[in-house]
């Protein structure tokens, strides 16, 4: 069925195209909103990715991968959006108080986003990909074009400088 939507919205389909968009939307909204962790820059982010894949969906040659331009899209606006921006990333508080866990946890969780935060661009999109998306290293890596080898060590490399980060920052506190 999704193929078919595809292809169709391919073919000039926009009612198709509308169908696609509403079956991706909460996908898509979570990928921006895990960059920019605001509400409103989250869906100004998908109102560009949807409309950019609006424009280019003629130009999308294998249907089966339409998850993933739609993915890679997505990450690009947020990434664009973010370097317009070059504000300062903050958490909304009511984001913390949705997790059920302790104080001392909520601080934890805003320690490892404010870290993550600091991360090159790299190695925060494989991260966010892979433990917030819960995509394999195969989807990350057809998600980014990238062989999965380097997806891999940036995995590794930016999980290393993310667990380099906290450590400085536990030190810094005792």
């Amino acid at each position: 069925m999704l193929n078919e939507l595809v292809q169709k919205a391919i073919k000039g389909d926009g009612d198709s195209f509308y169908e696609l968009i509403q079956i991706k939307k909460e996908h898509i909204y979570k990928i921006a909103y895990s960059y920019v962790h605001n509400q409103e820059d989250a869906l100004d982010v998908v109102h560009d990715a949807v409309y950019k894949a609006f424009t280019a969906i003629g130009s999308l040659k294998n249907p089966q991968y339409f998850s993933t331009w739609l993915t890679k899209i997505t990450i690009n606006c947020a990434i664009d959006h973010l370097n317009k921006s070059k504000k300062v990333i903050s958490i909304e508080k009511s984001e913390l108080e949705n997790f059920p866990v302790e104080e001392n946890d909520k601080e934890a969780i805003l320690d490892l986003r404010q870290n993550l935060e600091k991360l090159d661009i790299k190695y925060k999109t494989v991260i966010i990909l892979r433990y917030f998306e819960d995509l394999t290293l195969k989807e990350i890596a057809a998600t980014l074009n990238l062989p999965i080898n380097t997806i891999k060590a940036q995995l590794y490399r930016g999980l290393q400088r993310l667990k380099i980060q906290l450590e400085e920052g536990d030190a810094i506190e005792k």
